[in-house]
């Protein structure tokens, strides 16, 4: 058994590509099976290096491995003898259409009230129109001749699935300039590197018709691959996420501070009948069954994500992000902070809170209380039990209570009106800061 995750090298990879990648990684792990990452880097005008590094980056970082990993352009003569086996054989003829001819057609037809798909009319051309068109300088692209057939196969999600090829135009497979689009050489690095499942987004499931003929012109049986198609996403209002992927690339998410396990955990289980939990790669496998997705598209809803966030962060060791925390950054504060935040990236406005300078909002009207409180600061070593011993002293020299004692301490020594608890925070914030908060303006 063999899987692949095949993105194209033309942007960063998005939460929606990020979901097929852990499908097909969970599925290939809980099997035992070869992962393959493969760059359809085809398109050549629009594939950078840079994305395939970045592509290669964000894996890794969800913990991701392979165990195999080309680029298509690797490949090219394989599709070069691809292409001559289906010219040989009468599959893959060529056109002389340009896109305005193509766009005229396509408009009659719909006037026509028939279906909008190419009208094969150049496996008409005889030799001698192909000549003379070739002698005018026009330089042919090239189309495969669907077979009449109906693709029909067992989804490992959707369950029945069927293509009509006769409702489709046949697609082209060979620019005019001689280069390959993926819809071959896909199904070329498919059959040859030994793929055997093929998990992907619905929006492929008519590609699929279309590569299982491509494949059976090249020799395979129609049987060869097991094909699981992932409902499409779609953002809290129930819109096409697609148009808001450029705040949820990989790389913005990271940087943002949303911690890798948590984004497995959430992709992995959204859709599906099993409810989200903070697992690490290895026990996500374990359980990962694709009969447990709906058929219906899942919404993707970054509050759902940052809740599971909050929860890895709560129950990560210290040793894990030691090297991610501001310099200096204790245990102690560690601990303190981490059941308090969404995003790890709030770790440094805690630091600054606890270690740094701030101006806290004091109202007028809080600030004799605070003066006052000051007065009962007891002495330095401080540990845990100091914030209920000082503030136990307020409230008896004060008669406050409730939210009229620790709301404009908190205010004063933090700056917000929730966070970590201040038993935790006060010994790190230290006499002297504290001392300043609780006076500043006075």
């Amino acid at each position: 058994m063999k899987l692949r995750f095949a993105p194209s090298p033309t942007g960063m990879l998005h939460v929606g590509n990020a979901r097929q990648a852990i499908a097909n990684a969970l599925f290939a792990r809980r099997h035992k099976a070869a992962f393959q990452l493969r760059i359809d880097d085809t398109d050549t005008a629009r594939s950078k290096e840079t994305y395939a590094e970045a592509i290669r980056t964000d894996l890794s970082w969800l913990g991701i491995e392979w165990s195999e990993t080309f680029s298509q352009t690797e490949r090219l003569d394989r599709y070069a003898a691809a292409i001559a086996t289906l010219k040989r054989s009468g599959r893959l003829y060529p056109c002389f259409e340009t896109e305005q001819e193509l766009a005229a057609k396509r408009e009659m037809r719909i006037r026509q009230r028939k279906p909008p798909i190419y009208d094969r009319a150049m496996l008409k051309m005889t030799h001698e129109q192909r000549a003379q068109a070739e002698a005018n300088g026009k330089v042919p692209y090239w189309r495969f001749r669907l077979s009449d057939e109906i693709r029909a196969w067992a989804d490992m999600v959707m369950g029945s699935c069927s293509v009509k090829l006769t409702a489709i135009s046949d697609p082209v497979l060979v620019r005019a300039d001689g280069t390959v689009l993926y819809t071959l050489a896909s199904v070329v690095d498919d059959l040859e590197t030994g793929v055997t499942h093929i998990i992907r987004g619905e929006d492929h499931i008519t590609n699929t018709g279309v590569q299982i003929d491509i494949a059976e012109a090249l020799g395979a049986r129609a049987d060869r691959f097991r094909f699981a198609h992932l409902p499409l996403l779609l953002d809290e209002g129930g819109g096409k996420l697609s148009k808001r992927f450029d705040s949820l690339s990989l790389k913005t998410l990271r940087q943002d501070g949303v911690e890798a396990s948590a984004l497995v955990s959430y992709l992995a289980r959204l859709g599906s009948s099993d409810d989200p939990e903070p697992l690490d790669f290895d026990t996500l496998a374990v359980s990962y069954d694709l009969s447990h997705i709906s058929k219906s598209a899942a919404r993707f809803d970054m509050r759902q994500l940052l809740a599971l966030n909050r929860r890895v962060l709560a129950q990560t060791a210290f040793e894990a992000v030691r090297d991610r925390l501001p310099e200096g950054a204790t245990e102690a504060f560690w601990i303190a902070i981490r059941g308090n935040i969404e995003l790890f990236s709030e770790a440094r406005h805690w630091w600054d809170v606890t270690h740094g300078d701030i101006t806290p909002p004091v109202q007028d009207e809080d600030r004799a209380y605070l003066a006052q409180a000051v007065d009962f600061l007891p002495p330095e070593p401080w540990d845990i039990q100091t914030w209920a011993t000082w503030t136990a002293e307020i409230k008896a020299a004060t008669g406050r209570s409730g939210k009229a004692l620790f709301r404009p301490l908190r205010l004063a020594l933090t700056g917000e009106e929730h966070g970590p608890e201040l038993r935790d925070l006060l010994p790190l914030i230290g006499a002297d800061r504290v001392r300043a908060r609780l006076t500043v303006g006075g």
